[in-house]
């Protein structure tokens, strides 16, 4: 195998053009963003402001729970639950479409790449890494987590580890094609020297750090949760490796 750019097809190798899919989406990418829209979409037209607060109540990841059970409606036992049922809630329809963008930026490759099974996994347990960081940053405050953030941060750290390699090209060892492979995963110590992984996982992850700053130099609270950010962009970017086939790189 050797690196490379991609080689062109040679002319009678070459498919005659045809019909374009409209949607170049994996399937499973959109249906998950079909379900963040509709969960959203419903809930503004079925509940009330006091619906909409009851929702995010008992779906919504309420850290304070697991200190004063007690003088909560339901007590500790939706902290079962919303760490993940948090992330299909949203605060608005900005906040969704923000969310909804970079999940079809960062799912898309991660699902080609793995399959929507793998994606789901690295979506959802991130959220809940996401959710864990963010009560470790919050408590002993009065906080609600809500939006697909965390799991989607999840995605995007899966999604650096490959997405900055070079194109892998191979001969094939019975007809003497060269055909592309893929991008192999990069490891952690080849993330930070390939220059454009390392500056955008620096830029991420300096931005996402210098929120809680913003307070100081606005003088108004920020409402981003920066702590499910961090903590679910790190859980994908060290649990991809666990979906790469036996015998590729990782």
């Amino acid at each position: 195998m050797s690196d490379g750019g991609q080689l062109p097809d040679p002319p009678e190798n070459r498919e005659p053009p045809g019909p374009q899919p409209i949607f170049l989406l994996p399937a499973s990418v959109t249906v998950l963003a079909g379900l963040l829209a509709a969960i959203h979409l419903a809930s503004t037209l079925v509940l009330n402001a006091e619906g909409q607060a009851q929702l995010a109540f008992w779906f919504g990841f309420i850290p304070l729970r697991a200190i004063i059970a007690d003088q909560f409606e339901g007590g500790w036992l939706p902290l079962l639950w919303t760490p993940v049922t948090h992330a299909f809630l949203h605060a608005g329809w900005e906040h969704l479409l923000v969310n909804t963008a970079w999940l079809v930026i960062f799912a898309t490759p991660v699902t080609r790449r793995y399959g929507a099974v793998p994606m789901l996994v690295i979506f959802l347990l991130s959220a809940v890494v996401g959710a864990l960081a963010f009560a470790a940053t919050t408590l002993p405050e009065l906080q609600v987590l809500i939006g697909a953030s965390g799991g989607v941060a999840g995605l995007t750290g899966a999604a650096v580890r490959f997405m900055f390699q070079p194109v892998v090209f191979g001969r094939d060892p019975i007809t003497g094609e060269v055909r592309p492979l893929g991008r192999r995963l990069a490891s952690l110590r080849d993330l930070l020297r390939e220059k454009r992984a390392r500056i955008f996982t620096l830029i991420w992850v300096l931005l996402n750090a210098a929120i809680p700053l913003l307070p100081m130099i606005t003088g108004e609270s920020v409402g981003i949760a920066w702590q499910a950010h961090l903590g679910g962009f790190f859980t994908g970017l060290l649990i991809v490796s666990l979906f790469e086939k036996r015998g590729e790189d990782a």
